[in-house]
């Protein structure tokens, strides 16, 4: 098997991971929700770590300050723009089809996760096509952990909506389609241009920074669920930490 069905593979495993956590609403309900802080918590801990110790370091290590710099702003540029853009197309479908306000956010979430994939399939595709020893597998590993909150966020409102089980699993799946395929791009590009690299390592990083400051730690760090999005971020991250320390990223 190339490598390339190889990382194509994995990218269906981690998207898949996502669906994992549409399952523990199927036997909690609306009960999960009050867990949503500590899960996102989690997640916001655990990409953080991540983008820093597998893509913005070893970007620094192998590429100018300035082509670092540049790669990490675009890369900010790049998920606030995509963000953006969907939340307004959101918008505009939802009249257009005059959804109820729980359809309607059920589509908002899944199509805001769909594009919070990309900057997750880059980085698998970046780390994978890299030499450093254990750098792939940490980026799998730690995009295939945050992917299964994801899920939980994605079955939520669709279950308030009234979804079946098969709907939210599936729509859960669907919100990391497009990490397979740009795990691929980016493995391909950086293969073929070695000297990209540094710059791709940089531009993954900064999309999954910027979601983290601007979706998962607002979200999370609510008045209310403060105290449990700390504690979801506290083990996120040092999983995160300890992964690192255990494959000697």
């Amino acid at each position: 098997m190339t490598d390339i069905a190889v990382l194509f593979l994995i990218g269906w495993l981690t998207a898949f991971a996502t669906g994992l956590g549409a399952i523990p609403v199927f036997f909690l309900g609306e009960r999960a929700a009050a867990y949503t802080p500590g899960l996102t918590g989690f997640a916001a801990g655990l990409m953080g770590v991540a983008a820093v110790l597998g893509l913005l370091i070893p970007a620094f290590q192998d590429g100018s300050t300035g082509v670092v710099l540049g790669g990490l702003a675009v890369g900010v540029v790049f998920l606030l723009a995509t963000r953006e853009f969907v939340r307004r197309r959101d918008e505009r479908v939802a009249e257009e089809r005059r959804l109820g306000a729980s359809a309607q956010r059920s589509l908002l979430v899944v199509l805001v996760l769909f594009v919070h994939s990309i900057p997750e399939g880059l980085a698998i595709g970046t780390a994978f096509a890299s030499t450093r020893e254990g750098l792939g597998l940490f980026v799998i590993l730690a995009v295939a952990l945050q992917n299964v909150p994801e899920g939980t966020a994605t079955a939520l409102p669709m279950l308030e909506a009234g979804y079946s089980r098969a709907r939210m699993f599936w729509a859960a799946v669907l919100t990391s389609v497009p990490q397979p395929f740009f795990a691929v791009g980016a493995f391909v590009l950086v293969d073929s241009v070695t000297s990209l690299l540094p710059a791709s390592f940089a531009f993954a990083a900064g999309a999954m920074l910027a979601l983290v400051a601007f979706d998962l730690v607002p979200e999370s760090f609510t008045r209310e669920g403060w105290r449990m999005a700390s504690v979801g971020a506290a083990a996120g991250g040092g999983l995160m930490v300890l992964l690192s320390l255990a494959l000697g990223v």
